[in-house]
């Protein structure tokens, strides 16, 4: 008998929801102290990781980045002054629509990235299996 999505969820399902968020969690606590410690924000580095990450390209716009991060557009366009600021990345006008504005990792901008991301590596491989979580029934 399928249950209907509003049916209550079984002791083992909120278990796995639990132990999913549990992990999520202790991943971003990692994450948070190992970019702190490296001088920069949390956002910071995920602007950093999304501009690099951005499909198909090695740039992203401001809405797109908003996307990414789940923010507003206008906190977005602040965190990228921020970024600015560090010399980790530097707006230019599109050549495509002169209307549109890239945000572009610099020099900078990648060596802290690299060596963040390649600390998010070690700490993902060392925790291999942890994000293998029962699947939680429809």
């Amino acid at each position: 008998m399928k249950r209907s999505s509003h049916a209550t969820l079984t002791k083992t399902e909120f278990e796995a929801l639990s132990e999913f968020r549990y992990q999520i969690r202790r991943f971003e606590r990692f994450s948070e102290d190992a970019v702190q410690a490296h001088g920069i924000t949390p956002l910071q580095y995920l602007l950093l990781l999304h501009i690099k990450g951005f499909p198909g390209r090695d740039y992203a716009s401001v809405g797109e980045l908003a996307e990414r991060l789940q923010a507003k557009p206008h906190g977005v366009v602040a965190l990228v002054s921020r970024c600015e600021a560090h010399g980790f990345v530097e707006r230019r006008q599109s050549e495509s629509d002169r209307r549109q504005v890239e945000v572009h990792l610099l020099a900078e901008g990648e060596r802290v990235l690299a060596h963040l991301a390649a600390l998010h590596r070690a700490e993902l491989r060392s925790r291999r299996g942890i994000f293998n979580i029962p699947s939680i029934n429809d």
